[in-house]
């Protein structure tokens, strides 16, 4: 049974622990590509890093390309409840939180994905 993840830190492990990671790397690459912001987070990327490039790109798209950024939520399906929760106070810690909310869409993708198959 999938059981959400409360930070990054427990999805990675999650992850790893059932090895998974590199599918969550792929899942989030397609991801972006479809929503034409382009990125491409190596398979040899670390958590901490991915985590930290992850939160870099949310926060410039936020920053700078915000319509694009709506796209991307869209396209992942995050849920807009959660989005509303969040405090925007503070665009560094917003863009933190958002981030944590991709990875855990993306994760839940990849592990239905692959306890179903």
């Amino acid at each position: 049974m999938f059981v959400a993840p409360v930070n990054t830190e427990s999805l990675f492990a999650q992850a790893q622990a059932e090895t998974l990671y590199l599918n969550l790397i792929e899942q989030i690459n397609k991801d972006f590509n479809l929503a034409n912001e382009g990125v491409d987070f190596p398979m040899s990327i670390s958590p901490d890093e991915l985590k930290i490039q992850l939160h870099e790109k949310i926060y410039r798209m936020i920053q700078y390309k915000f319509a694009e950024y709506l796209n991307l939520l869209y396209i992942i399906d995050v849920p807009e409840n959660e989005i509303k929760q969040l405090d925007g106070s503070d665009l560094v810690i917003l863009a933190e939180q958002v981030a944590f909310l991709i990875l855990k869409r993306e994760w839940q993708k990849v592990w239905f994905r692959n306890y179903y198959k």
